[in-house]
C-alpha cells in the first residue's frame, strides 16, 4: 500500500514564470521520488485524488508556469 507521507521537496515556488518543460525537469532533478509530472494547461480539468509521487505543472498557453508546482 502506499504511503500518503511525501518524501523530499514538495513544493517549487521558483519555478512560476519559467518554461513548464524546464520546471518539469527541475521537479524529477530535486526530488527523484516523484515519478509523475504532468503538464497541465490552466484551467483544464484534472482528477482530485492525491498522489504523493505526482506533480501537476499548470502552464499558460504560452507553455510559463502559472501556479506553484506542488506534490499532489
Amino acid at each position: 500500500m502506499a504511503s500518503d507521507e511525501c518524501i523530499g521537496k514538495s513544493s517549487w515556488p521558483e519555478l512560476v514564470g519559467v518554461e513548464g518543460s524546464v520546471a518539469a525537469e527541475t521537479i524529477k532533478r530535486e526530488n527523484p521520488q516523484i515519478t509523475t509530472v504532468n503538464i497541465v494547461l490552466e484551467g483544464s480539468f484534472v482528477t482530485t485524488d492525491y498522489v504523493t509521487t505526482r506533480v501537476r505543472v499548470r502552464v499558460n498557453e504560452n507553455g510559463i508556469v502559472t501556479r506553484v508546482p506542488i506534490i499532489g
